[in-house]
């Protein structure tokens, strides 16, 4: 019997050892080699079962009947010399092929199909994830929408039209659970078209179906302030929330009637903000450092607590005085800059040339009044923080930038020798006993423990609870002659209450004489009514 064998590679590929009557056969064995299945594929040409096979699917093909070699070769190998073609009819094939193909048998009898029942049975069911990431947020629940909804319902039942400016107030502290000095901010949010009336469908759309109901209060804060095509805040972006607490918070009405006051205020708590907030110091607040400051709880506390000088934290009208008080006294032409010879006059003359030089130079900060040799306001507030409050990391990072001289990142201790120098011929003018710098710098190192010898880092300043001493050493004389002296009614007052930080105390000192002063100049002037607060500080 003659058999074509032009195709003989593609029916080797499909030999399987069922159609080969060897079942003791494994199919891989088969394909690895070449040579096997082909000497298999002679061997089994030549059974007698085989021909017989071929014969009558050579006479079912001629006569257009369905071949089902697969069935046939199962059943012919059962029995001896029956043809299973003539004793079983097979079942009909789908109607969309009329031949078995070889690809698909092969399909059949592939290894994963050989795996045990019982062993899918133990497998355990493929875990479905969850999804974790909303571009728009996280959905709020059932639970929480409906109550949503039903608290919203109640606020505009009585509004049918919707509810104006002065009437969203309660919509701001009830459903948002924001501080109500966000109230107009949050209305011109969604009153996007100016229409002076929010809607209950568009508070709904704005709050509930944009997700902003199921963020943290940060987002919701941060996403109400900031400009739509922004990623980031502003100074200018606070001014409207700043406008509405001036307005309405009953600690700063009696500056109602001084308007000029209440434009210094604001800049003043915007600045401290930044000055905390914004590491970076570019003046774009983000999502990320407004999270990770204390602003949003301290704006809770503002909004409850009615005397604003019990909110230390940016808002302390107390600190805005001080602040500014500290900025009249050296602007004597009151122009609202400051040069270096004003500056100088600091604090009775405590910083050292050296140091204003390098503050002038704008290393820790460029100044905003973009005139050279001037410092603007804001300036002289980010400095006045840095100086009086120097265990602070922002102040830290202030100082370092200015004693670093070649911004390597590191110092040296010629760095620090060359700001000490002055330091030492102020104290040698005074008649006070010189401290060598060879002390100074052993000094030094015992209070900051470097990681490295030889030079100090800004980390190593972080880690240590004394770093700000060493910037007094080597430009503050009065503090340092303090800090040498150690005197004892300063640590009764960093000991009796810790939570205060050094600008807490400074601002409350410095409110305390201006106060004073301010009342001796009215009784000089004839004013009876004198400031009968106790000359004792609380802390």
């Amino acid at each position: 019997m003659d058999i074509d064998t032009a195709g003989g590679n593609d029916v080797v590929s499909y030999l399987e050892p069922e159609l080969l009557h060897l079942p003791e056969v494994s199919s891989f064995e088969l394909k690895p080699t070449t040579q096997i299945a082909e000497e298999l594929f002679s061997q089994w040409l030549s059974l007698p079962d085989t021909s017989r096979l071929v014969k009558a699917l050579i006479r079912d093909g001629k006569a257009g009947l369905p071949i089902n070699p697969h069935s046939i070769s199962s059943s012919g190998g059962a029995g001896g010399g029956s043809n299973p073609l003539t004793n079983a009819s097979p079942p009909p094939l789908s109607p969309r092929s009329s031949c078995v193909s070889p690809r698909t048998l092969k399909q059949k009898v592939s290894p994963f199909s050989l795996t045990s029942p019982r062993k899918l049975a133990t497998e355990p069911a493929q875990e479905v994830i969850p999804q974790f990431y909303f571009q728009h947020g996280r959905p709020p629940a059932n639970e929480l929408k409906e109550q949503c909804i039903s608290r919203i319902n109640q606020l505009f039942n009585n509004n049918l039209d919707g509810l104006h400016i002065d009437e969203f107030k309660l919509v701001t502290r009830e459903v948002c659970k924001l501080p109500s000095f966000f109230s107009p901010a949050l209305f011109r949010r969604i009153d996007a078209e100016c229409y002076g009336i929010v809607t209950r469908d568009a508070f709904l759309k704005y709050w509930v179906e944009s997700n902003m109901l199921t963020m943290d209060m940060a987002t919701q804060v941060f996403e109400i302030l900031k400009q739509p095509n922004h990623r980031y805040l502003t100074k200018s972006d606070f001014k409207p929330v700043l406008e509405e607490l001036l307005a309405t918070h009953p600690g700063l009405e009696f500056l109602q009637g001084t308007p000029e006051f209440q434009e210094k205020y604001a800049e003043t708590v915007i600045y401290r903000i930044f000055y905390y907030i914004n590491r970076s110091g570019n003046g774009r607040l983000t999502l990320r450092e407004l999270k990770r400051s204390n602003l949003i709880f301290v704006m809770q506390q503002v909004d409850d607590e009615e005397e604003i000088n019990k909110i230390l934290r940016y808002f302390s009208y107390e600190h805005f005085y001080v602040i500014y008080c500290k900025f009249w006294e050296l602007d004597t032409d009151h122009d609202y800059l400051l040069d270096r010879e004003n500056l100088i006059r600091y604090g009775n003359h405590c910083l050292t040339y050296r140091i204003v030089d390098r503050i002038f130079s704008q290393v820790p900060k460029k100044f905003s009044s973009n005139m050279e040799g001037k410092m603007s306001y804001e300036d002289f507030v980010y400095f006045i923080l840095a100086e009086e409050n120097k265990s602070s990391e922002p102040s830290l990072e202030y100082w370092f930038k200015c004693i670093d001289l070649d911004g390597n990142g590191v110092l040296t201790s010629s760095e620090l020798q060359y700001f000490y120098e002055e330091q030492l011929h102020r104290m040698s003018c005074m008649s006070q006993e010189p401290v060598l710098f060879e002390d100074i710098l052993c000094q030094i190192v015992d209070m900051i423990s470097p990681e490295r010898e030889g030079y100090i880092t800004l980390h190593d300043l972080k880690r240590s609870k004394l770093s700000g001493n060493i910037f007094n050493i080597l430009f503050n004389l009065n503090k340092f002659m303090a800090f040498e002296s150690r005197d004892p009614f300063l640590i009764h007052q960093e000991r009796e209450d810790p939570t205060l930080t050094e600008w807490d105390r400074f601002a409350h000192r410095e409110y305390v004489r201006l106060s004073m002063e301010e009342d001796s100049e009215a009784v000089s002037n004839g004013n009876v009514e004198v400031w009968e607060e106790s000359l004792e500080a609380p802390f």
